[in-house]
C-alpha cells in the first residue's frame, strides 16, 4: 500500500505541480468564460431595452395617420411674386413652390442634358421622362416650379433663393447644388429634387397630391 503524505516532499514533485497547475488553470477558465457570458448577456439585454426605449421615439417622429390621411391640399398663390418661392408642409415633408422669372427659365432650358449627373426628370406628373426644365415645371410657360424640399442626398432641407453654384437650391450639410430647375449639379446628392403630384385648380389655387374621390 502506497501512502500519500502533504508536505514539502509532495509539493516538490514536478507530478503534482503539473496537476495543480492545470486545476488552476482550468478553474481560471471556467471563470473566464463565465465572465466572459454574464458580459455579453448583461449587453444584449441592454441593448434591447435601450432599443425598446428609442423606438417609441423613432415612432413619434413618423407622420401621425391624420396627416397621412390628407393626401392633398389645396394653397393659394396669389400673392407669389416672380423671383420669390413659399414652402408649405404636405405629409409631413416641406414643398417647394417658386414662381420663377424669365432668367431662371432660361438659364434652366439653357443646360445640355449631358451635363445632368440625373437624368430622369423624377415628376410624379410626367413619369420617367428626361429631365428638361418642360418636363420637370408645373406649367406650360414654366413659371411655376412644386419640389419637395428634401436633398436626395440624406433628406437635409436646401436653402433656396438662387443659393448654390447653379443659382437654385444649396445644401450645406454635404454641398449638394441645384440649377433653377432643382436638378441636382454638383455634390452627393443622386437624384433631383423630386416633383410631387400637383395641378392648378383655376388660376391662384394650387392642388399637391390627389384628392379622394
Amino acid at each position: 500500500m502506497t501512502l500519500l503524505l502533504w508536505g514539502p516532499s509532495l509539493w516538490a514533485s514536478p507530478d503534482w505541480q503539473l496537476t495543480w497547475r492545470n486545476l488552476v488553470a482550468h478553474t481560471d477558465e471556467h471563470e473566464g468564460t463565465r465572465r466572459d457570458f454574464l458580459y455579453y448577456a448583461t449587453a444584449g439585454a441592454g441593448a434591447v431595452a435601450a432599443g425598446a426605449a428609442v423606438w417609441p421615439l423613432v415612432n413619434q417622429m413618423n407622420p401621425s395617420a391624420d396627416v397621412l390621411a390628407l393626401a392633398a391640399i389645396r394653397v393659394d398663390v396669389a400673392d407669389v411674386e416672380p423671383g420669390t418661392q413659399i414652402t408649405v408642409l404636405w405629409q409631413g415633408k416641406p414643398v417647394f413652390i417658386r414662381r420663377r422669372t424669365e432668367s431662371e427659365i432660361e438659364a434652366a432650358r439653357a443646360v445640355d442634358m449631358g451635363d445632368l449627373i440625373d437624368g430622369n426628370d423624377r415628376n410624379d406628373n410626367k413619369p420617367d421622362l428626361p429631365a428638361t426644365d418642360e418636363n420637370r415645371a408645373l406649367d406650360e410657360n414654366g413659371e411655376w416650379l412644386v419640389m419637395l424640399g428634401v436633398c436626395t442626398h440624406l433628406g437635409c432641407v436646401p436653402l433656396g433663393d438662387g443659393a448654390g453654384e447653379f443659382g437654385g437650391w444649396f445644401c450645406p450639410c454635404h454641398g449638394s447644388h441645384y440649377d433653377t430647375a432643382g436638378r441636382i449639379r454638383k455634390g452627393p446628392a443622386p437624384e433631383n429634387l423630386l416633383v410631387p403630384v400637383a395641378r392648378f385648380d383655376g388660376e391662384t389655387e394650387l392642388v399637391i397630391g390627389k384628392e379622394n374621390a
